[in-house]
């Protein structure tokens, strides 16, 4: 396995710091919910992001980010982060999960990070891939992104050992998912249409008790399906996904990143291959968790954060002084 030169690995102590990180990153991008400035807001979670992974007792790479190097200014695919001491590790970040949705004060933004031994996580590129996802319980194979949406809703009613009709469907609600949703709805179930966020959204499948999801369907950004199969590695279920690049320029792009057969079907442990720790922070409220909440100098945080190794998962609620978009954690 790749990583499994350096020294023990992923510290048990990395959770609770991986925590902070996003914690600082969610209080950033929360104090300008609802004012529309989606960029001025992604901004300053990456900035925030970015001071806290320095801090971190690691020898970094980002392998999922903001964009390549011409592209982004800071965490950038291939950027070097941490204090250089420490479990050389790969790291997935996205400091602002819904742009748009925080702009819009909506539900379910989140800021979100992943830390892998180091080659346990998939080098995607910023390109579309088509998903499906279902939560842990099920026998493996259960559900095949080639089957048709009608076939896997019909296979998931059935080893759930209900109905159709009381299955759920998350699907971004976007154009080119109008054949999609027309065809779950006519296999019987239902469709929960959601304007963002399809890391949350993978994530609800996880316990459809609590979320009403049963499964995720649909096309959304390749790197959030690789966040997503890391949240899904620690806490259990299946994902399956394909890259579907649009030009010889995207494809030329999957193969710079080592992904010669941009038609293979990816799956979880193709996505997430190595001990992961994944922490989730939210922005504002949604049915994961609860958003930021001020009050005076101080801030309220509410964190998903879990590792595969141990299994564990984790509800973090914290509060601590923050300066603007500054976060004065400890």
């Amino acid at each position: 396995m790749a990583g499994a030169n350096v020294t023990s690995g992923l510290d048990r102590v990395l959770v609770l710091e991986v925590a902070r990180v996003t914690e600082a990153a969610a209080i950033a991008a929360a104090h300008l919910r609802g004012r529309g400035q989606e960029k001025a807001a992604d901004k300053v979670a990456v900035d925030a992001m970015r001071r806290e992974l320095a801090k971190l007792p690691i020898r970094g790479t980002v392998v999922i980010g903001e964009g390549e190097m011409d592209e982004a200014p800071m965490l950038y695919i291939g950027e070097k982060v941490g204090s250089g001491e420490g479990p050389e590790v790969d790291i997935a970040v996205d400091p602002l999960e819904g742009t748009t949705i925080c702009a819009k004060s909506m539900p379910n933004a989140l800021a979100v990070l992943a830390i892998s031994e180091r080659g346990g996580l998939l080098h995607a590129p910023d390109i579309y891939m088509n998903k499906i996802a279902i939560g842990p319980g099920y026998a493996p194979g259960t559900v095949d992104l080639d089957a048709p949406p009608a076939a896997n809703i019909e296979a998931l009613a059935k080893a759930k050992g209900v109905p159709v009709s009381e299955i759920t469907a998350c699907i971004l609600d976007r154009p080119r998912h109008a054949e999609l949703i027309a065809a779950v709805r006519k296999a019987g179930a239902a469709v929960q249409l959601i304007p963002d966020g399809d890391i949350a959204g993978v994530i609800w499948t996880t316990d459809p008790k609590e979320t009403g999801i049963d499964i995720y369907l649909g096309s959304g950004g390749a790197p959030e399906g690789v966040l997503a199969a890391a949240a899904l590695r620690c806490i259990g279920g299946q994902i399956e996904g394909r890259l579907l690049p649009s030009s010889d320029e995207q494809r030329a792009r999957a193969r710079k990143m080592g992904i010669t057969n941009v038609n293979r079907k990816f799956k979880l442990e193709d996505m997430a291959s190595a001990d992961v720790i994944f922490s989730a922070t939210g922005v504002t409220d949604g049915s994961l968790l609860d958003g930021v909440r001020f009050s005076g100098e101080f801030a309220e945080t509410e964190t998903l954060v879990m590792r595969s190794r141990t299994g564990t998962v984790r509800r973090i609620k914290t509060t601590c002084r923050h300066l603007g978009t500054r976060f004065i954690g400890g």
